[in-house]
């Protein structure tokens, strides 16, 4: 069965034939590491001679996709190991996020080293946490390590956790449940999910943040009750947690796949701009994808074993430049580039009187006026989530009647323009609160009038972060997700400017309360300036627009 499986399977991706279907399984082997845990952990060997070795380590489970994974990978001529996380799928020990990957990792490598099987070279392959592991290892690995497969995950989480120095509210908790739910029956788990999770819609609205977790799941999260608690930038807590600093010292060649709605993207780009500055020349896709998008990881898959047979297995594949992005928007499409980011021309769009948006400078005008009330905070629609049903592109009409947003349009575009690379804005703000967030979202308003969120950042601002000058004006730089998007001729551009993005942003209380005790909840007015001395503006890198490659 089986077999046939991964025949289908192969079909369906478009993959290369396998070198072999005679694959021996050795499942729920235990790997014991240096504090006497043991790792449980499945071995696909093909009958192949002298075959290097793909780990992957997982909390997720090694049965589904893993499986298929494993056998479409052996057949293709590799050893493949995965083992579980400890404290997941059968493996001894508790769960701590992040706190034992290097030494499991490194315990690991040494078991592979003593079986007879070992051929002297290996690589790593996974997706999101399972990337996170390849960080913690890469860089002790040596010349053993010949390939990584780094799909949309980053070195370092403390960054994505707490974007803008907020807290990824919606990520880290329903990261927290999904964790959760591997443990209950599976039968509980698809009545939750039928009933659409309505423990997790009350926790991600539930004040204070530190029961939040036992509301989604039931139990005490320790992981998240620490995230919550060591949100500092100079936090201790997360510095044996990243991994980031070591990366020029990988020597191994990096595979990057990731998507322009991903949770993790600009760290993955900051990973990918380390690697450059160390002198290496990794592989960067990044496609029209979310987190969990189906596309994503057929892509990652057909891109990793390619990596793998070249790097690992010596075998020649399709040359490609080494950058590919997905232009989205209408006349889009994939991009070969030589590097990251390409060569732009800042474009800046400045907020103007009237709602407007335009190239030209601002004029002397009066401010706009917004009143953000935490308890009933702006809510947060599409753009990057974990979870892949509610992520992406998506109308954002119904947030933009809201009050408590602010749009500012341009005129229809005379001719396309084409937008590739980081994003930025700087936003005057005054406010009658001292702790307040600054959410900015860039959207493409079509023919229709629809408007479709291209990317967006959040900045939560509080005394002494940034000055304010004589008037109480702050100027707030944000940094919006990358983008790679064409805004057709005939579209519009919109900026969006608003106090929140809840729950995909845990909701400013207004009081400076520690983040996992706030409840009391003060709203007020905040102004958005846009004039000659205050000049908000969005910056955009425009690129001109080369012939589409070859899907």
């Amino acid at each position: 069965m089986d077999r046939l499986v991964t025949r289908v399977a192969r079909a369906a991706l478009r993959l290369p034939a396998a070198r072999t279907r005679r694959i021996a399984v050795t499942r729920d082997i235990p790997v014991r590491v240096r504090d006497g845990v043991a790792l449980c952990t499945d071995h696909y060997a093909p009958d192949l001679p002298d075959a290097p070795t793909v780990l992957v380590r997982t909390p997720y489970g090694r049965g589904g996709p893993m499986r298929l994974l494993g056998r479409l990978t052996a057949e293709r001529g590799f050893h493949v190991v995965i083992q579980s996380c400890r404290g997941t799928h059968g493996s001894d020990g508790e769960f701590a996020p992040l706190v034992h990957e290097r030494d499991d990792g490194l315990d690991t490598l040494g078991w592979l080293r003593r079986q007879r099987w070992w051929s002297g070279a290996f690589g790593m392959f996974g997706a999101s946490y399972q990337g996170f592991v390849q960080w913690a290892l890469a860089a002790e690995a040596a010349d053993e390590l010949r390939a990584m497969v780094a799909v949309v995950t980053a070195s370092a989480t403390r960054d994505s956790t707490y974007a803008g120095e907020s807290f990824a509210l919606d990520t880290v908790l329903t990261w927290a449940e999904l964790l959760q739910a591997q443990t209950v029956p599976w039968l509980a788990r698809q009545w939750e999910l039928k009933r659409g999770q309505p423990r997790l819609t009350r926790a991600l609205t539930h004040l204070p943040l530190v029961e939040a977790d036992r509301v989604a799941t039931g139990v005490t999260v320790p992981f998240f009750q620490e995230w919550l608690r060591h949100h500092t930038p100079d936090a201790d807590y997360w510095r044996p947690r990243v991994f980031g600093d070591r990366i020029a010292e990988v020597r191994a060649p990096v595979a990057m796949v990731s998507g322009w709605q991903d949770i993790f993207l600009p760290a993955q780009l900051d990973d990918y701009a380390r690697l450059r500055a160390a002198g290496a020349r990794p592989r960067l896709t990044v496609g029209p994808w979310t987190h969990g998008s189906p596309g994503l990881f057929v892509a990652a898959l057909r891109e990793g074993l390619d990596w793998l047979d070249e790097h690992l297995a010596g075998r020649p594949t399709p040359r490609r430049p080494p950058v590919r992005v997905h232009v989205g928007g209408a006349g889009g499409g994939w991009r070969d580039l030589p590097d990251w980011p390409p060569p732009a021309v800042p474009a800046r769009w400045y907020l103007h009187a009237g709602r407007s948006l335009a190239g030209a400078p601002p004029t002397v005008s009066p401010p706009d006026r917004i009143w953000y009330d935490p308890a009933d905070p702006t809510p947060s629609l599409g753009g990057p989530l974990l979870v892949e049903q509610r992520a992406g592109a998506v109308d954002n009409r119904p947030v933009e009647a809201r009050p408590d947003v602010l749009t500012y349009t341009s005129a229809p575009l005379d001719v396309p323009v084409e937008v590739v690379g980081p994003v930025h804005a700087e936003i005057h703000v005054r406010s009658e609160l001292s702790y307040l967030d600054v959410f900015v979202r860039l959207c493409d308003v079509d023919r229709r009038g629809r408007s479709w969120n291209v990317c967006d950042g959040l900045v939560r601002v509080a005394p002494g972060r940034f000055p304010a000058d004589p008037f109480g004006v702050v100027t707030v730089p944000v940094t919006l997700w990358p983008a790679a998007h064409r805004f057709a001729a005939g579209h519009r551009l919109r900026v969006q400017v608003s106090g929140g993005a809840h729950p995909r942003y845990a909701r400013n209380p207004g009081t400076g309360e520690p983040l996992g005790t706030a409840v009391t909840l003060r709203a007020g007015w905040r102004e958005i300036l846009h004039d000659p001395e205050h000049p908000s503006v969005l910056v955009l890198p425009v690129v001109p627009a080369p012939p589409t490659a070859a899907p």
